[in-house]
C-alpha cells in the first residue's frame, strides 16, 4: 500500500531534485503532497525546467496527515527555515520517528528544527559547516541513513538517494 509523503517546497528549488524523487514515489504507488505558503501557487525551479502547483498550504495541513517528508535541495530550503511553520513541520516529523528524506540543502531546515544534533548525514559541500556546527557527523557519501534520516549531496546522487527513500518507506 502506497504511503503519503509530503513535500515541502517554495521557489528556486532545485528543479532534478524535486523531480527525480517525486517520479520515483509515484512511480513505487506513493501519493504525493506538495505543501507551500499558498495553495494553488506555481512554483519554479532553480533551472527553470521544472513548474509545480502547491496543492495545500502548510496551515491546511499537518504532519500527522502524513507518512513521510521530503526535502529538495536548491534555494527552497533556505526559503523555508524562515517560516517558524516548516520548521515546526519538520520537527514534528522527526518527532513522531517518521522517515525525513533530504537532498543537497534540504537539511538546512532540519537544522532549523533542532533534529540533527549526534546524527549522521551528508549534504551539499556548501552546508557541510553547518551541518557539522549543528552537531552532526558529516559523511561525504552519496546517500546517507541514519534511523529515520536519508540524506544525500547532489543531483548525482539522485539514484542511491531514491533506492534508499523508496527501501525506508517498505
Amino acid at each position: 500500500m502506497g504511503k503519503k509523503v509530503a513535500v515541502v517546497l517554495a521557489d528556486h528549488f532545485e528543479d532534478v531534485e524535486f523531480t527525480g524523487p517525486v517520479d520515483a514515489l509515484k512511480e513505487a504507488g506513493h501519493e504525493v503532497t506538495i505543501i507551500g505558503t499558498e495553495k494553488g501557487a506555481e512554483l519554479v525551479g532553480k533551472q527553470e525546467e521544472a513548474k509545480v502547483t502547491v496543492d495545500v498550504t502548510i496551515d491546511e495541513t499537518s504532519s500527522s496527515d502524513f507518512d513521510a517528508l521530503l526535502i529538495p535541495g536548491g534555494f527552497s530550503p533556505d526559503l523555508l527555515r524562515e517560516d517558524d511553520r516548516f520548521v515546526t513541520f519538520t520537527e514534528e516529523f522527526d518527532t513522531s520517528k517518521k522517515p525525513i528524506f533530504s537532498i543537497c540543502h534540504g537539511p538546512q531546515l532540519m537544522i532549523n528544527a533542532k533534529i540533527v544534533k549526534g546524527r549522521k548525514m551528508t549534504g551539499y559541500k556548501s552546508i557541510r559547516i553547518d551541518l557539522e556546527n549543528a552537531g552532526v557527523t558529516y559523511e561525504d557519501n552519496e546517500v546517507v541513513v541514519d534511523d529515520n534520516f536519508v540524506s544525500s549531496r547532489q543531483p548525482d546522487d539522485i539514484p542511491a538517494f531514491n533506492r534508499e527513500m523508496l527501501a525506508k518507506l517498505g
